[in-house]
C-alpha cells in the first residue's frame, strides 16, 4: 500500500498545478477595464431575517422556492447568529425530519434525513460540492441548506434522504470586519475574525476568516482545541467572476463514545453522566484542508457557464480505550485499547454547468446541462489493537490502568477505499403556463469502486457499473404566494466494506414519491408542508461480531412521513423558525430485522425558536432576545430494537445587546439546555456500548466589534 500513499502526494501536486493554471487562464482571458457587480452574483439567494426565498443549491438556477417541486429548508445567517450555532448538530435541530446518528465518538458529522443516513454518506456539501471534511460547519459558514428527498439527479451518489449544503462567505466589494471572543461556562474560550473588502485600484476583492478555540470538554476530562484560517480572493471581470478559496483547520478533540446501556435495567448504567468510561488518551488529532475554485461567465443575458472545483483532505490519528463488555453484577467493564495511525482521506470534485433559459413552442424552458467528476479515497495505514481486559469498574472509577497500544495488526491495516464517478446530466423546468411548471431531469452515473485491507493487501470490493437516475416533478401555482407540487425521484449509492471481508455489497437504490405545499405570506413568513414515501433496497447497516464492526445489507427499508417547516417574521418584531417531522421508518425485508425500526430514527422531531427584536432604543443601542425548545421522541438504540433511547425536550435562550458607536459592540449571551435535562443524542447502533449524552446546561457570553 505504499503506492497508495505516494498517490496521495501526487494528487496533491497535480491539484496545485491545475488550480494555478486555471487561475492564470481565467485572469488573462478577461480585461479588467470595467467592473460590473450586477453581472454575476456570488449566490442567487434572497434572504431576509429568518426567511430564505431562493437558495443556490436546489436547482442551480434562480428559481424561487415556490417553483421547486421538492422540500427545501434553509437555516439563515441570522438564525445561526441568534442561536450561537457551534456545529451542524445545533443548526439542523431547526429542520424537520432530521436526527443525529453515530458520530464516531463525536468526530464526524452524521445525520439521518427522512429515515436514512450515516456518517461519511456523501450527503455533506460545501457550496454544492462534495468534500471529505469530518466536520463541515466552521467560521466560514454563511447559511445551511437542506434539500430533502432524492437529489441524485443533481448531486450524484447520495442517500434518498437528501443533501445538506453549507454555503460559505465570499469576498465583498465593500470593506467590513468583525472580531469576536466567546468564553464558555465549561472553561476556556474561542475567538474569531472576519475581514473583507476590495483591493484598491484593482478588480479584486478579498476575505480572510480565522478562528481559534480552546475549551474544556464538559465531561470529567478532555479539551476541544481547533484553529482555522481561510483566505479567499475574487476577481470581477465585465462578464466573468472568479473566486478561489482555501481553508486549513487543525483540530484535537475527545474521542468519546458515551455510556453503556443496561438492557436488563432498562436504562444507562448507574454512573454520573460526566464520568467517562475511557481514558485521557482518547483523542482524535488531525487537520483538514479545502481548496475551491469557482468561475462564472455570462455568455448572454439568458445563458451562463459555471465551473466549480473542490479539493479536500483530512488526516488524523486517534487512540481509544474501547468498551467491549459490561458485567452488571460487579460493575466491571472490559476494554480494548485501539488506535488508528496515519488515516488519510482525499476528495476531488469538478463540475461544469451550462445554465440558461429559452422559449420553445411558446413555453419558457429553464435548462441545466452539465458534467461532473468525483473522486474519493480513504487510507487507514496502521490499525493498532491490543487484547481486551477488565480494566475499569463503574463503582470505583480509576484511570491510567491501561496505556496506549502500539501493536499493529497487519491483517487489519491498510484499510483502503477508492471511488471514482463521472457523470452527465440534464434538467429542464418548463413553464407550461402561468399556473403550471413541469420539472424533469436525468443523470447518467458511472462508478468504479475498490476497497480492501491487510498486509499483504486483500481486495474485498472491486466493482463498477452505470445507472440512469431520473426525477420528474410538477408545480401548480394556485396563487402567486401558494404552490402545490408533486415529485418522483430515484437515488443511487454504490457501497463497499473494507472493515470486513464479506465481498461486494449491491448498490443502494431508492425511490421516493412526494407531495407538498408552499406558502409565502406577504410579511415574510414561509410555510412548507410535505408528505412522502420512500423505499430503499440493499440498505447497509453495522453490527459488532466478535469485537469487530462488520457491514451488512438489509433487503428493503421503507420510510413514510410528514414534515412541516415555518420560518420568517410573525410581526415586525417577532421572528420564528419552527418545524415538526413525523418519520415512520421500518425494515420491510431482512433475515433478522424485518419489522424493526432503523437505529437512531426518531418518529417525532420538533423545534420552535422565536426572537423579539426591540429595534433601536432611545439611546441608539439595540436589544434582542429569544428562546426555543427542541426535541425528539424515543429512538431505537440498537439494530434489534432491544432498547430505545428516551425522548427529550431541551430549552435554549439568548439575549443580544448592541452598543451604538463608530465601531458597534455586540454582547450576546446564549444559554443551552436551560433546565439541565439529561438526554441522549444518538447511539453507536451496532452494540449497546456507545450511547452519547447531550450537553448539560452551559452558557457562552460573546463580545464582538464591527469595523
Amino acid at each position: 500500500m505504499n503506492v497508495a500513499k505516494n498517490r496521495f502526494s501526487q494528487i496533491n501536486c497535480r491539484t496545485v498545478f491545475v488550480l494555478s493554471t486555471l487561475w492564470s487562464a481565467c485572469v488573462s482571458a478577461q480585461t479588467t477595464a470595467a467592473v460590473k457587480l450586477e453581472a454575476i452574483t456570488a449566490t442567487s439567494e434572497a434572504e431576509t431575517g429568518y426567511q430564505a426565498i431562493a437558495p443556490s443549491s436546489a436547482l442551480r438556477t434562480d428559481a424561487p422556492l415556490l417553483d421547486i417541486p421538492q422540500s427545501v429548508n434553509v437555516v439563515t445567517h441570522e438564525v445561526l447568529q441568534d442561536q450561537g450555532a457551534r456545529s451542524l448538530d445545533d443548526v439542523l435541530s431547526n429542520v424537520s425530519g432530521i436526527s443525529q446518528t453515530n458520530t464516531l465518538g463525536g468526530t464526524q458529522d452524521a445525520f439521518i434525513r427522512r429515515g436514512f443516513g450515516q456518517n461519511r454518506d456523501n450527503a455533506m456539501l460545501t457550496n454544492g460540492m462534495k468534500t471529505v471534511l469530518p466536520r463541515s460547519f466552521n467560521a466560514t459558514t454563511e447559511r445551511v441548506e437542506v434539500l430533502k428527498g432524492p437529489a441524485s439527479t443533481l448531486f450524484g451518489i447520495l442517500d434518498p434522504g437528501g443533501a445538506i449544503n453549507l454555503v460559505t462567505r465570499r469576498p465583498e466589494r465593500e470593506f467590513s470586519g468583525q472580531a469576536t471572543i466567546s468564553p464558555s461556562s465549561f472553561g476556556g474560550a474561542g475567538a474569531s475574525f472576519d475581514v473583507t473588502g476590495p483591493i484598491k485600484d484593482t478588480p479584486l476583492a478579498y476575505r480572510l476568516i480565522g478562528s481559534y478555540n480552546n475549551t474544556k470538554y464538559w465531561r470529567n476530562f478532555g479539551r476541544n482545541k481547533d484553529w482555522l484560517i481561510a483566505p479567499s480572493l475574487s476577481w470581477f471581470g465585465e462578464k466573468t467572476v472568479v473566486t478561489a478559496s482555501y481553508m486549513y483547520q487543525n483540530y484535537q478533540q475527545p474521542f468519546d463514545r458515551g455510556t453503556i446501556w443496561d438492557i436488563d435495567a432498562g436504562g444507562p448504567i448507574p454512573l454520573n453522566r460526566r464520568t467517562r468510561l475511557d481514558e485521557p488518551f482518547n483523542i482524535t488529532d488531525g487537520h483538514s484542508t479545502l481548496a475551491t475554485l469557482n468561475i462564472e461567465h455570462e455568455l448572454s443575458s439568458d445563458w451562463r457557464l459555471a465551473f466549480n472545483y473542490s479539493y479536500s483532505t483530512d488526516s488524523y490519528t486517534d487512540n481509544q480505550a474501547r468498551v467491549m463488555a459490561y458485567d452488571s453484577a460487579t460493575g466491571d467493564v472490559t476494554r480494548r485499547v485501539d488506535a488508528t495511525q496515519g488515516s488519510e482521506m482525499v476528495g476531488h470534485s469538478a463540475r461544469l454547468d451550462l445554465v440558461g433559459s429559452a422559449m420553445l413552442a411558446g413555453m419558457k424552458h429553464e435548462l441545466l446541462l452539465g458534467a461532473e467528476y468525483d473522486y474519493h479515497k480513504i487510507l487507514r495505514s496502521d490499525m493498532i489493537r491490543c487484547t481486551a481486559a477488565v480494566s475499569f469498574n463503574i463503582h470505583n472509577p480509576e484511570y491510567g490502568t491501561v496505556q496506549p497500544c502500539t501493536r499493529v495488526v497487519a491483517s487489519d491495516s491498510d484499510q483502503y477505499e477508492r471511488l471514482t464517478s463521472p457523470s452527465i446530466y440534464i434538467q429542464d423546468s418548463v413553464h407550461l403556463n402561468d399556473k403550471w411548471i413541469l420539472v424533469g431531469g436525468m443523470r447518467y452515473q458511472r462508478y468504479h469502486q475498490v476497497s480492501g485491507r491487510g498486509r499483504p493487501f486483500v481486495t474485498n470490493t472491486d466493482t463498477s457499473g452505470g445507472k440512469f437516475v431520473p426525477r420528474i416533478g410538477a408545480v401548480y401555482k394556485a396563487t402567486p404566494a401558494l404552490s402545490l407540487y408533486a415529485n418522483i425521484a430515484k437515488s443511487f449509492r454504490p457501497q463497499s466494506s473494507f472493515s470486513s471481508n464479506i465481498g461486494d455489497l449491491p448498490p443502494e437504490e431508492g425511490l421516493t414519491y412526494e407531495l407538498g405545499a408552499k406558502w409565502e405570506l406577504a410579511r415574510g413568513l414561509s410555510v412548507n408542508l410535505a408528505a412522502y414515501t420512500t423505499d430503499k433496497k440493499n440498505v447497509s447497516y453495522f453490527e459488532t461480531v466478535n469485537g469487530s464492526i462488520v457491514t451488512r445489507a438489509a433487503g428493503k427499508v421503507r420510510s413514510r412521513g410528514i414534515e412541516l417547516d415555518i420560518n420568517g417574521q410573525l410581526t415586525d418584531n417577532i421572528s420564528v423558525i419552527a418545524s415538526y417531522g413525523f418519520t415512520d421508518a421500518k425494515i420491510k425485508d431482512d433475515p433478522d430485522y424485518t419489522g424493526k425500526r432503523p437505529v437512531n430514527v426518531a418518529r417525532h422531531t420538533a423545534t420552535l425558536f422565536a426572537s423579539y427584536d426591540f429595534g433601536t432604543l432611545s439611546n441608539g443601542d439595540q436589544l434582542k432576545f429569544g428562546a426555543g425548545i427542541r426535541g425528539a421522541s424515543k429512538r431505537p438504540g440498537i439494530n434489534d430494537n432491544s432498547y430505545f433511547l428516551p425522548g427529550y425536550a431541551v430549552v435554549d435562550a439568548f439575549a443580544t445587546y448592541t452598543i451604538a458607536a463608530k465601531n458597534p459592540v455586540t454582547l450576546q449571551l446564549n444559554l443551552r439546555n436551560l433546565f439541565d435535562r439529561t438526554y441522549f443524542t444518538s447511539s453507536l447502533g451496532s452494540s449497546r456500548y456507545g450511547n452519547v449524552y447531550g450537553e448539560p446546561f452551559n452558557a457562552s457570553l460573546s463580545a464582538s466589534v464591527r469595523f
